[in-house]
């Protein structure tokens, strides 16, 4: 996906308004600019940043539509990726875990200054949060999934929608969880790359054990 694509992409999935390409613009530039003080993105994707980055993320609002009302929670969210994307793109209540202090002050200065009033950062591990019931869970690039499920499961409830980009590994990590998850799964391809995925899952808990 080139640049241009990805940009017509957005027009076309998102019905995205002119106040929220604006705010899109210059979440792109704090990024890019930021990178000169920390490795927020890979620098081999700059010139990809809205394929590789603003998609990738903005994607994921395309297996949300049937979720319940509610807030959306993103663990790890680094440089915003997927969630201050999200946040831009929707008006739903979201907040990013982020432990590393820099990252937390970076997100929360991107949040003041697009105006993202329904977004906030929870500066700490995932495993601090305090228990809730997520509509939907959000985690790109965070831990594999067995992982991912053990430090987040106190946030969900049988409810909850998680979307979890996982590259190329997905099928493997999802093989990997099932003895000790269960749930319904799908894995549902990447409008960005090809040989990625996004493992898209409701209804998880722990799966019982045997004997």
């Amino acid at each position: 996906m080139t640049e241009e694509e990805a940009r017509a992409w957005l027009a076309a999935q998102c019905d995205v308004s002119r106040e929220t390409w604006n705010r899109l613009e210059r979440y792109v530039a704090i990024l890019l600019s930021a990178m000169d003080e920390q490795n927020l993105i890979a620098q081999s994707t700059r010139p990809h940043v809205w394929a590789r980055h603003i998609v990738d993320s903005a994607q994921l609002l395309l297996h949300t539509r049937d979720a319940s009302d509610g807030d959306w929670i993103d663990l790890g969210s680094g440089a915003g990726l997927p969630g201050i994307v999200l946040a831009c793109l929707s008006g739903r209540p979201l907040m990013m875990v982020e432990s590393r202090r820099k990252r937390i002050d970076f997100l929360e200065g991107v949040i003041a200054e697009l105006g993202l009033t329904h977004a906030r950062v929870f500066g700490g591990r995932v495993e601090m949060v305090p228990p809730a019931h997520a509509a939907v869970i959000s985690a790109r690039a965070y831990a594999p999934l067995p992982k991912l499920f053990e430090s987040a499961l106190h946030l969900s409830d049988k409810k909850s929608l998680w979307v979890l980009p996982k590259g190329r590994n997905a099928e493997n990590e999802l093989e990997a969880a099932r003895p000790a998850w269960q749930g319904v799964f799908h894995v549902e391809p990447s409008v960005t790359d090809a040989d990625s995925a996004i493992i898209v899952a409701h209804a998880v808990k722990p799966a019982k054990r045997k004997g």
